[in-house]
């Protein structure tokens, strides 16, 4: 199981995100459960699953599932993402990804979709591995910005808006 800690700006309390994969029919499909506690009500604030599938030959996945959190109740969601290798190493890329949720009826739907720079650095120092991201967030027009140092991610856009992650 993937664990990690996480805080953001728009809260006051810090939460505790859990994430298990689970081989379903093949090693390139799964089935993801995740979810969410609030450190600070001690209370799930999420919690859902998706079946997803990697097309290896393709730098691609495709994701299918269901969400349900406190504020928007039950959703369900679709995903995708490619990945377009620049260098033969794949240290470099272009990442294209989408998703869409719908509520229950299917009559609300929010788009998000991003395309963003991807460069790894592996053995950036001694036993220190660096991904920086650079992308911009198509359907709210907004470039965002992400450090990611061994188990640290920070995430930035620029609208203000930050998150810290640390994976246990």
């Amino acid at each position: 199981m993937e664990t990690s800690l996480r805080c953001d700006g728009n809260s006051n309390s810090l939460t505790i995100h859990a994430k298990e994969k689970i081989p379903v029919i093949d090693s390139q499909t799964f089935l993801q459960v995740h979810a969410g506690l609030d450190t600070q009500v001690g209370a799930p604030i999420y919690c859902g699953t998706i079946i997803r599938h990697f097309y290896p030959e393709l730098s691609a996945s495709l994701g299918v599932g269901l969400r349900f959190d406190k504020q928007e109740q039950f959703r369900y969601t679709v995903r995708a993402k490619k990945a377009f290798p620049i260098t033969s190493s794949g240290s470099l890329s272009l990442n294209i990804k989408g998703r869409c949720d719908a509520d229950r009826e299917f009559k609300e739907r929010k788009g998000r979709g991003a395309a963003e720079f991807s460069w790894s650095i592996f053995n950036f120092q001694k036993d220190q591995d660096v991904r920086l991201k650079v992308g911009y967030e198509l359907f709210d027009k907004v470039p965002y910005l992400q450090i990611r140092e061994n188990n640290w991610t920070l995430n930035a856009d620029s609208n203000g808006r930050w998150n810290v992650r640390f994976d246990l």
